[in-house]
């Protein structure tokens, strides 16, 4: 089994390696910005995606309107994986988990890859103490290397995942992170150790502020740090679903974003935002709640920011209910002191 540091430093030479001999595909883009609800957001236009067969910003084979039962046999993250496309293996020694990372076959950004279970996960399952311990031993090793990546995660079928394989995704960024990130280090917190909510974006989102992780943490110490965490914001994850009329039921859809400073979990109603006369649907996964976007024309990126980005959000997302549910927790810490 190779360690996650050796992950991170295959990545170049392997990404190289697949795109050469042809089984990856690169397709360029180009990122403007877009200053909107105190975010600088970052929307890549790539006109090959035009080509219906190409997934935006998801791993695998099939684009996310067109996963039949055919995809779902022919699981391009089963083993044995493509020689060119797999960086290497890992195992979570406390669970005995193993994980194949593969670099992502479509790729629009350089170095995207994934960390795929060896054995058969769905991806409607939420993330398990091993999936978060072994997301940031990567995470860390990335930073030790001077490389800045965070993690995202697609969960459910209203989420953006084109895979019913469980994966979790990789992107490299800027040194301050995803755009959302930027409005999450500027959260000043009046108590550090429960979830919080970024107010000033128009759909429920809950977010965690991780204490500072030493590029040496454990995976016993990563363990305690994170799971816990995670399991408080997927709480309020489906007490806010809980909220909506009209939701559908069953396990509820939402995107995960993983940094090292802070976890944010976004619970979704719809895959897709159909944009006003233009009759384009755009397809919005974790990435999209980071603060990257994908257009396929300049026209469709025009009437995304005539639309506003926190529209098309909201209109995938639900209505935050945040203070409500501050409240709640008040109440019930009341009741239980008898005051």
């Amino acid at each position: 089994m190779t360690q996650a540091s050796d992950i991170i430093s295959a990545l170049p030479s392997q990404f190289e390696a697949a795109q050469s001999s042809g089984d990856l595909f690169f397709f360029p883009s180009e990122v403007s910005k877009h200053e909107e609800i105190g975010i600088e957001w970052e929307i890549r236009l790539c006109t090959a995606l035009q080509k219906k067969s190409i997934p935006a910003w998801e791993a695998g084979i099939a684009p996310s309107n067109q996963i039949d039962e055919t995809s779902k046999k022919s699981d391009p993250f089963a083993p044995p994986y493509v020689p060119n496309l797999h960086v290497g293996d890992l195992r979570d020694e406390s669970s005995g988990a193993e994980y194949g990372v593969l670099l992502n076959k479509y790729s629009v950004v350089p170095h995207h890859f994934l960390l795929v279970t060896k054995e058969f996960m769905p991806q409607t399952s939420p993330l398990m103490p091993h999936d978060l311990v072994q997301t940031y031993l990567l995470l860390l090793a990335a930073r030790k290397a001077r490389k800045n990546y965070f993690a995202f995660y697609n969960c459910g079928p209203n989420s953006g995942a084109s895979q019913s394989h469980k994966h979790i995704q990789f992107i490299e960024v800027e040194d301050d992170g995803p755009p959302i990130e930027r409005l999450a280090k500027a959260a000043n917190l009046e108590v550090s150790g429960k979830p919080f909510s970024l107010s000033s974006v128009p759909y429920a989102n809950h977010v965690y502020r991780l204490p500072t992780l030493s590029n040496g943490a454990s995976p016993e110490q990563l363990e305690q740090v994170l799971f816990l965490p995670f399991l408080s914001l997927l709480d309020l994850v489906i007490s806010t679903v809980r909220h909506v009329p009209d939701y559908p039921p069953g396990t509820p859809s939402y995107n995960v974003i993983l940094t090292l400073e802070h976890m944010h979990l976004i619970p979704r109603r719809w895959e897709t935002y159909t944009l006003g006369e233009s009759g384009a649907t755009l397809s919005i996964n974790s990435l999209g709640f980071a603060g990257m976007l994908m257009v396929k024309s300049e026209s469709e990126r025009q009437v995304l920011e005539q639309e506003k980005i926190g529209a098309v959000l909201r209109g995938v997302g639900v209505e935050s209910v945040h203070d409500l549910q501050v409240a709640g927790t008040s109440m019930e810490a009341m009741d239980e002191t008898g005051t």
